[in-house]
């Protein structure tokens, strides 16, 4: 008896002490990050509630964003087309993509986008999290697919790691790519400019010529490119020069709605300095292009605008004016979000 108690007491110890000399795997923590919301943005897009950035989530994203193996020819990756240091767009006229094969619209910039109720020139895309497979399979974009995005990054195991630290596991899926994409581009908060710092009284002071280009923005500008976004993310006809695509058929593309026609999502002008050319296809080369057609009157149509019909289709501009407006939209420049 004494020698069957005396075996189990060693059985015990051995156990003991073997359990003692496994190490656990260390788990890395993942936690959200916070998003800097400035007091005259709008409200975020509810997404973000339902797919919350991560540290790993956002590292992971940010590379997927730049990876060109999103592409047939792995020559294009989001990257390509949205440049960070033009304000994540580009200075084409239009998007192109492999093969040099030139898409229907120029690459808007990418940044604000949790505070965005609609994406894309038309807002065909409602959640940030449905945009990726479009360019991804686009002809004139990726021409590719989301199943032969997953067989490429697969190949190596670098992406299970990084899928493993933002998602528990080394699951490589379409919905992770596209949330983990997402993630990092929430993160695209843009609310340094010297504009920013003037309203915030950091020091930073309107010269006599970004004063008066306040002044007449607001008189002349405003009533579009509202709250702190700099646009009020409403779809018009503001009678710009046409797309000769017939492919093109602006907002009624989604809608159907022949009211539509011709209309477009009013871009933001935030960092707009650093994002030429400028309109739904890079119809206007530099700002003061488009202050002239405005002043000049822009093309008649049933649904213009009844803010342009009813100044005769045009908004009168003195040069003085145009100058002035200019030298105001370069106060939303912000050096700090394009690494300048």
């Amino acid at each position: 008896m004494k020698k069957t108690f005396g075996v189990l007491v060693l059985f015990f110890l051995f156990i003991a002490c073997h359990k003692a000399d496994i190490v656990e795997p260390i788990v890395e923590e993942n936690p959200e990050l916070s998003l800097a919301v400035p007091a005259d943005f709008p409200e975020m897009n509810t997404s973000v509630a339902q797919n919350k950035p991560t540290k790993f989530g956002v590292a992971l994203g940010e590379k997927l964003f730049n990876e060109k193996r999103f592409s047939v020819a792995n020559t294009i990756s989001c990257g390509s087309c949205h440049q960070k240091e033009n304000a994540f767009a580009d200075h084409h006229p239009k998007g192109v993509g492999v093969y040099d094969r030139v898409g229907l619209r120029n690459a808007p910039p990418v940044q604000n986008m949790a505070f965005m109720k609609f994406y894309n020139w038309d807002g065909n895309v409602l959640q940030l999290e449905k945009q990726p497979l479009v360019p991804i399979i686009t002809h004139e974009e990726m021409n590719s697919s989301i199943v032969e995005v997953i067989s490429k990054i697969s190949a190596g195991g670098e992406y299970q790691k990084l899928f493993k630290k933002a998602f528990g596991d080394i699951n490589i899926t379409p919905d992770r790519i596209y949330r983990s994409i997402a993630q990092y581009e929430y993160t695209l908060i843009s609310a340094n400019s010297k504009y920013d710092k003037v309203k915030r009284n950091e020091g930073e002071v309107f010269t006599e010529t970004e004063k008066r280009g306040y002044q007449a923005f607001l008189n002349k500008c405003a009533t579009c490119h509202s709250t702190g976004l700099f646009t009020d993310q409403s779809f018009r006809n503001v009678g710009f020069p046409l797309n000769p695509s017939t492919e093109e058929a602006g907002r009624s593309r989604v809608t159907g709605i022949p009211s539509d026609y011709r209309s477009f999502r009013v871009p933001s002008l935030r960092n707009a300095e650093f994002t030429a050319p400028y309109g739904s296809f890079g119809q206007f080369a530099a700002l003061i292009d488009v202050l002239n057609y405005f002043d000049n009157g822009v093309l008649d149509a049933d649904n213009l605008d009844p803010i342009l019909k009813a100044n005769g289709n045009r908004i009168p501009l003195t040069e003085t004016e145009k100058h002035d407006i200019i030298s105001f939209i370069k106060t939303l420049s912000d050096e700090d979000f394009v690494g300048r």
